[in-house]
Order: C-alpha cells, then structure tokens, then sequence
C-alpha cells in the first residue's frame, strides 16, 4: 500500500509535468492543493520525539498462569506530540489478561501518561526490552516508527509442589550425615547389629541381656548412620515420548515432577544433578542447598522438548556423568525401546526410580467416548502394563503417573522405603 506522501508527491508530479508539456496553467494550478496539503504534512510532523519510559513490574519471578500486572510511564521531554500510538512489544508466550499494552495518547511538553495491563505467561524467560512509538502529522501525510529500548525481564518458574519425605536406598552414600540409610553401623536411629564394648561407648548403648551371657565380655547396640546421598534426575525431553493433546504437552507435568522432585531431595540434605536428554543435552552439575535449586529451576525454565537423531534413544544417555551405584531418576512418559536401557543402566549398579506420566490416560480426557476409542485404550493401557511390569521385575521402582492427579498426592508411596527382592540385590 502506496504511503500518503508518496501518492500526494506523485500525483503533484504527474500534474507538473503534464501541465508543463501541454502549457496547461489549468494543470499547474490543480496541483497547488496537493503540494499545499503536502508541505504543511511535513510541516506540522514532530522534528524530534524525546520520550523516556519506566515500566514496572508487580513481579519479576513467578509461576505459570499468575497474573502480573505491568505499569508503562511515558514522560515528554520534547515539543507536543498528537495522536501518538504507544505500543509495549509483548513476547511470544505471554497472553493479556487484563486492559491493552497499545494505546493512542496527545502528550504535552513535560506531561506524565501513565496506564496499567496484567498478563498472564507460561512457562518461560521474558525480555520486555522494547517499546514501539508511531508518530504522525496532523493531517497524515508522514507516519515513523521508532523503538525505544527499556529494561524489564519477566521469569516464570515451573510450579514446585512440596512433597513429603522421599526413601531412596542407593548403594553408595556420602560422608556427610543426611536421612539415608548407609549401611554401616554408628549413630542413627535404626538398630543395625550388636558389637563387642568399646571405651567410649555410653551406657544407654549397652546391651545387657547380650552382656549377661558372656560374665567376662559386654557388648554394645550399633545403629545405622543416616548419609546423603547422589540423586541425578533425568528428564525426559523427546518429542517421540512427549505427546501434545488439544494444544497441551505432557512434557509441562514432567518439568513439574523435576522441581519437585529436586527440591524435595536437597530438602533431606542430598547432592542433586539434572539432565536434560532431548534435542541435546542440558547438564546441571550436582550441588547442595538452596543455590542448587535455583540453579535447577533456572535450567528447568528454558528446557523445551525436541527432536535430535543422536538423542531418539536411551541408549546414548551419559551415566558416566553420576556417580557409580548413586541413585537415578529418570521423568519419562517412557516408550517400547526404553525397558532395556534402563535395566542395562540397573544392572551398573545404579538405583534406578521411573516417574512415568501416563500418555495414553493424558490423551484420552480429549478424545470422544466411543467404542473405538474405549478399545483402544484398553489395548495401550494392556501393553503400558506389559512394559512397567518388565521394569519392575528389573528392581526398578516405577511410580504411573496419570497427571489429571495432583503429583504430591501420588508420590506418597514414595515415603515408604523400598522393597527390593535379595535375587535383585545380589544380582543373583
């Protein structure tokens, strides 16, 4: 579409030129208007727009689907500016949920026009970084568009639910005293074994029906010293496992179950890594404390599934980035290829834990019910149970997640110490 001034000027021209070759004055003068109408555009357009912006914001950090609400200031350093057209550049990912970030204001030399707009964002990091003005003459002619640069920065967290106290029996724990069972005896809760006397024992650890059968030795009760311990948490980032229903991915209630999970986890004092296998991998190196959550929720907030030739498959995970015999978490919906990594990785020595969102339940809340679909259903659910059964004979403890159920509601049969067959233990 031709710009007013270019069709004013062309026109003006067009007549000139005629009027010129024909020495036609009746042409010069229809001209007139048009070169009038023209130069009083280009006139009356502001030479110079000098705005400063403020935008604030009610937060910086929140949650997917809170509301924030976001003030703009503009201030007029300069000559009086009509019709000007505001507009607060909202990134792909936020959605408005109240009043407009777009606005057509007259601004006077030294005024303040403040208005207010809450959004809502999912899961993300935002840069409100620009603000766009158009500006236009009186009557029209000439229109500019200029960005003006501001600062604003907006991170959505995943949700993070608290979860109860989570047993875990890894093999291998570390130095330091946590709520993990190490066997090995020393201080701690659960009695571990009786032991000959020691000198320094206290009195309250002796066993005197063990002593009264021995009249020349005494014995002392050992309990098992609680330790921390290495979790590595592996999440799930295929596209070929990630299912998308009715425009929503199951992948955002595995993210859900990784925060949780994590910060459950470095609650009860153990050394926490997150790996991201999908389109490439995203490694957290393991830490303690509240910075390796933020660490961990940092990363979370970016990761996006995502298809990669190399990463299709379990098979090129890299265990050799936990340590041996620690304990795996792996968040995955899981498909038919998936058993026979997991076990191998089993097999290694490593305690393996399956939180499995459950696609085919995930899938069917949007679909018809019809005699079809209940056959289906019936079919994937069978092989679904096929497959975590396989797991599960494996010594792999496997949680199936249908995500219509708050996570904190199922992981509490996590609470409860494993129960692992001594032919598993042992390797028998």
């Amino acid at each position: 579409m031709m710009k007013t001034s270019n069709l004013l000027s062309f026109i003006s021209f067009i007549l000139i030129f005629s009027g010129l070759v024909t020495l036609n004055p009746h042409l010069l003068g229809m001209s007139i208007p048009f070169i009038l109408y023209l130069f009083l555009g280009l006139l009356s357009f502001p030479s110079e727009i000098k705005l400063e912006f403020q935008r604030t914001l009610s937060t910086e950090r929140t949650t997917p689907g809170s509301p924030v609400d976001i003030s703009v200031q503009v201030y007029n350093r300069g000559q009086r500016l009509d019709e000007l057209i505001i507009e607060d550049k909202l990134p792909s990912g936020i959605s408005l949920e109240n009043g407009a970030p777009r606005h057509l204001i007259n601004i006077k030399h030294g005024e303040i026009v403040t208005w207010k707009y809450t959004i809502k964002a999912d899961r993300g990091q935002y840069y409100l970084d620009t603000i766009q003005v158009q500006s236009r003459d009186k009557f029209g002619v000439k229109r500019n568009t200029q960005s003006f640069p501001t600062n604003g920065q907006l991170l959505v967290l995943p949700q993070m639910l608290k979860l109860k106290r989570l047993s875990i029996r890894p093999r291998k724990t570390r130095v330091y005293s946590g709520e993990i069972p190490s066997r090995s005896g020393g201080l701690g809760v659960e009695f571990y074994g009786v032991r000959e006397y020691r000198p320094g024992d206290t009195h309250n650890s002796i066993n005197w029906k063990a002593s009264a059968r021995y009249p020349s030795r005494m014995f002392s009760n050992e309990f098992e010293q609680e330790r921390v311990a290495d979790v590595g948490i592996i999440l799930d980032g295929r596209e070929r496992s990630n299912i998308i229903s009715n425009g929503e991915t199951i992948f955002e209630y595995s993210v859900i179950a990784a925060a949780s999970l994590s910060n459950a986890f470095l609650l009860q004092g153990d050394r926490v890594g997150l790996l991201h296998y999908g389109k490439y991998l995203q490694w957290t190196f393991p830490g303690y404390g509240k910075y390796q959550r933020e660490k961990i929720l940092r990363a979370l907030t970016s990761v996006v599934p995502g298809h990669s030739l190399v990463f299709s498959y379990l098979q090129y995970l890299p265990t050799q980035l936990f340590p041996p015999q620690s304990q795996i978490v792996l968040i995955s919906p899981l498909t038919k290829d998936d058993p026979e990594v997991l076990l191998q990785i089993r097999a290694r020595g490593y305690r393996v834990l399956v939180i499995s969102p459950n696609p085919i339940a995930f899938e069917c809340k949007n679909l018809p019910t019809n005699k079809n679909t209940l056959m289906a259903r019936r079919i994937l659910t069978i092989e679904r149970e096929l497959l975590l059964r396989q797991l599960v004979r494996g010594g792999i403890r496997v949680v199936n997640w249908d995500v219509s159920i708050p996570f904190d509601q199922i992981v509490g049969k996590l609470s409860q110490a494993p129960v692992i067959p001594r032919s598993v233990e042992t390797g028998i």
